[in-house]
């Protein structure tokens, strides 16, 4: 039930329209309270950020992959303004979004296309509001992947290359929605003896979301998430993913709200990375991208550093050349989890620096730049976004770019999307995390361990 809380707990609480409060009770139990306004501002600003860095990367996503020839000698800063070069299925052009490297800023009245770094975190939130759910079962993805992704043996609006239909979905994605097709459901669709993609990039993609819809509880975020990432992840793919959410669940700890950005940043990957196992090769990564931050090496230097340790040496078990894999593992987890933390620690909080690095850094450009800019973008809240910018920006939204079935032919926006964010938290606070909400004045309560 529903309870206007406010009045018992204002003498113990000092609101903030900052976010998050923590305060103790006489019992000692530890309370949060959450401004479910600045939650939706936060969530506009989440999926306008997104938005950003998945565009401004797919400029340079796949353009430089390591190796000799046209796709060796990474970028650099001073790359960024000047010519795109051309990717590894371009056939020699230029990137159609931009001729030149730069961020990708739609006005108001233009609209954000969908892309495989948004589009599925859109179909997870749509099939949550739409059901009154708080978690996905393996039926409820295979469900939604079913209605809303196109099957590419047969006609799609998008057009055929090599004999199929394009669906926007590639490498493990792909082969899971196959696997669904044929009647398999989540989680065996990640299964390694089904699957031979599991390795790959896809759950960072997809499930970051889940970290947003538990608030300050990472342990319950890693529970809603963990379908939606072993749909295509498992092992170190897996982790992955997981270390992405915890971060976005960290995004409103109370303990966070006095630190400046960077400061609060950086705590929460080091919370983030005490999931990952010593020996892994996910916890090498962390380890020696932030040593060589902390050593004050230039961010190409750290980022050439992790492409000869782990694309060539195979340092801590990286080993995707054994795999035969599409692009010798340029779309595997790992190295893709390198370069993340390359525009993570290098980016230090600050927005534009993150987008920039994280699109000149490699491999496939477009995930890390659209994870990060939408964490950020979600710490900002969208107004204080759009003042970095100094401008307004588009806030619609058209799915159907690469998806189908939804409302409205697939035209939606920014605040309706965070407002139906809004309403799936309401269910999880209440009916996951024992709180309730206070409609008065607006605000989640909820205790944390």
């Amino acid at each position: 039930m529903r309870q206007p809380l406010a009045c018992i707990y204002f003498s113990l609480l000092s609101l903030s329209v900052t976010g998050a409060v923590l305060a103790d009770t006489p019992i000692g139990s530890r309370l949060i309270v959450i401004d479910r306004a600045v939650y939706a501002d936060r969530m506009e600003g989440f999926w306008l950020g997104a938005n950003i860095g998945n565009w401004t990367g797919r400029i340079t996503e796949m353009d430089k992959i390591g190796g000799a020839g046209i796709h060796g000698d990474f970028y650099t800063r001073e790359d960024w303004g000047k010519p795109d070069l051309p990717s590894i299925w371009s056939e020699g052009k230029p990137s159609d979004i931009s001729p030149i490297i730069d961020f990708v800023l739609l006005a108001p009245g233009e609209v954000w296309g969908s892309d495989d770094d948004t589009d599925i975190e859109y179909m997870y939130q749509e099939y949550l509001f739409q059901n009154g759910l708080t978690k996905l079962s393996g039926e409820d993805v295979r469900q939604a992947w079913i209605t809303h992704i196109y099957d590419e043996q047969y006609p799609t609006p998008y057009g055929q290359a090599d004999g199929v239909f394009e669906n926007y979905l590639w490498v493990s994605n792909q082969r899971a929605h196959e696997l669904m097709l044929e009647g398999v459901t989540p989680p065996e669709t990640s299964r390694p003896d089904l699957n031979p993609y599991w390795e790959m990039i896809d759950a960072q993609l997809t499930t970051e979301i889940f970290g947003l819809f538990a608030p300050a509880h990472p342990s319950l975020a890693l529970e809603l998430a963990k379908m939606p990432i072993q749909t295509t992840a498992r092992g170190e793919a897996a982790l992955a993913a997981e270390f992405y959410v915890v971060m976005h669940a960290l995004a409103l700890s109370p303990s966070l709200k006095k630190m400046k950005r960077k400061d609060a940043l950086f705590s929460m990957a080091e919370q983030a990375r005490a999931l990952l196992p010593e020996g892994s090769y996910t916890a090498g990564m962390f380890d020696f991208v932030k040593a060589d931050y902390d050593r004050g090496i230039q961010w190409e230097e750290a980022r050439d550093r992790l492409y000869e340790r782990y694309q060539i040496q195979q340092a801590d078990g990286y080993d995707m050349t054994s795999r035969n894999l599409y692009c010798n593992g340029c779309f595997a987890a790992g190295i893709n989890f390198g370069a993340s933390l390359i525009s993570l620690f290098y980016g230090e909080g600050d927005f534009k620096k993150t987008v920039k690095i994280g699109a000149l850094a490699g491999w496939d450009s477009d995930n890390p730049t659209a994870t990060w800019a939408g964490l950020l973008g979600f710490m900002l809240g969208k107004v204080e976004l759009e003042k970095i910018f100094g401008r307004k920006l588009s806030s619609e939204y058209y799915i159907h770019r690469t998806r189908k079935g939804f409302g409205n032919n697939g035209f939606d926006n920014f605040s309706a999307m965070a407002k139906k964010s809004v309403s799936i938290v309401d269910k999880i606070v209440e009916q996951k995390l024992n709180g309730s909400v206070d409609i008065i004045s607006n605000v989640w309560v909820f205790e944390i361990p």
